[in-house]
């Protein structure tokens, strides 16, 4: 129960400081990109936020499941749908 609790208080958290910064849908709307350009930057955004996403799971000290669901979501907020 514990754990659980810690989880979900961790997921909170991390929510909250990457929705401080522009998710890479909302980023390439704004500059109007399309066509290989959007491409090209969807895929570069994609992966500095997995870079974060991913050091933020070690600074959190996750490891195994927790990690993997963090990490995730991370990556699916900070990329937008």
């Amino acid at each position: 129960m514990f754990k659980q609790l810690l989880m979900v208080s961790l997921l909170a958290c991390s929510g909250a400081a990457l929705a401080q910064e522009a998710a890479c849908t909302a980023a390439a709307a704004e500059k109007k990109l399309a066509g290989a350009a959007k491409s090209s930057f969807m895929t570069k955004c994609e992966k500095e936020v997995a870079a974060r996403c991913e050091l933020a799971s070690k600074d959190k000290k996750l490891a195994g499941a927790a990690k993997n669901s963090f990490e995730k979501k991370c990556v699916k907020d900070g990329v937008g749908a």
